[in-house]
């Protein structure tokens, strides 16, 4: 196959990958603390097959790799909700969650109380606290959450929010819609929590579909090339044919 040719296709395969980063940032548009994510792309240089025929140095060849897959870490839009269950966070911090799968990370603060009392998430899964799970009792009401997560009802104080910051966030590994893992957690300084609301994804339509049409664009561009190149090769195969008949 030609260096046009599987330069073409590496192309394609990172646009490929693109494709699937947007739609799946555009899906969760209205999923509460999504984070979007975007790819990374780099260079990626091979040198020329040498031949003893070819009088000039071989010539470099410069592919499309994806390196990597950025979280997009900006803070999303604040919404009242009311709720006095419900939590958004004003900084870097992230909730602590507990799951079968150990501690896991969200900015997701759609929260609500399970039959057992506990404070969970909407998947079911523990809100830590301070001390471990926070757990209510059916005669409690008046749910208090402060802006440094500490939680209190009609029976006083029940714990305090786990909340922890990263020093590098984009050590952590995406698991689901909001849930995040790895990295070294620490106790968070600069995060404060805001009862009655929640923060929704960060993840703009506009921005998402025109990235949407733009990839879809380059893609079909490289399609016509590679259709192009075909056509090309097929017609020199074929004059080279005629002349030798």
């Amino acid at each position: 196959m030609e260096n046009a040719q599987l330069i073409s296709l590496s192309r394609q395969i990172a646009l490929r990958r693109q494709m699937d980063v947007v739609a799946n940032n555009m899906a969760n548009i209205n999923t509460t603390g999504f984070k979007g994510e975007q790819i990374l792309f780099e260079e990626y240089m091979m040198p020329g097959a040498s031949h003893r025929d070819f009088m000039r140095p071989d010539q470099p060849l410069s592919y499309v790799q994806d390196w990597a897959t950025r979280h997009d870490l900006a803070a999303g839009a604040i919404t009242q909700t009311g709720s006095e269950l419900d939590v958004a966070l004003m900084g870097e911090g992230f909730l602590a969650v507990e799951t079968p799968a150990g501690e896991r990370w969200t900015r997701a603060g759609s929260l609500q109380v399970d039959a057992a009392g506990r404070l969970v998430d909407t998947s079911g899964n523990p809100i830590l606290g301070e001390g471990g799970p926070i757990v209510f009792q059916p005669e409690e009401t008046g749910i208090v959450i402060a802006e440094d997560g500490t939680v209190s009802t009609s029976e006083g104080l029940k714990g305090r929010l786990r909340i922890v910051e990263f020093d590098n966030p984009q050590q952590l590994t995406r698991e689901g819609s909001n849930l995040f893992a790895g990295g070294t957690p620490v106790e968070a300084q600069n995060t404060r929590v805001i009862q009655g609301a929640v923060e929704r994804s960060n993840v703009s339509g506009v921005t998402g579909m025109a990235q949407m049409i733009r990839v879809q664009r380059a893609y079909e561009s490289l399609v016509k090339l590679m259709g192009d190149q075909d056509d090309l090769r097929r017609a020199a195969i074929q004059r080279l044919g005629d002349a030798n008949a």
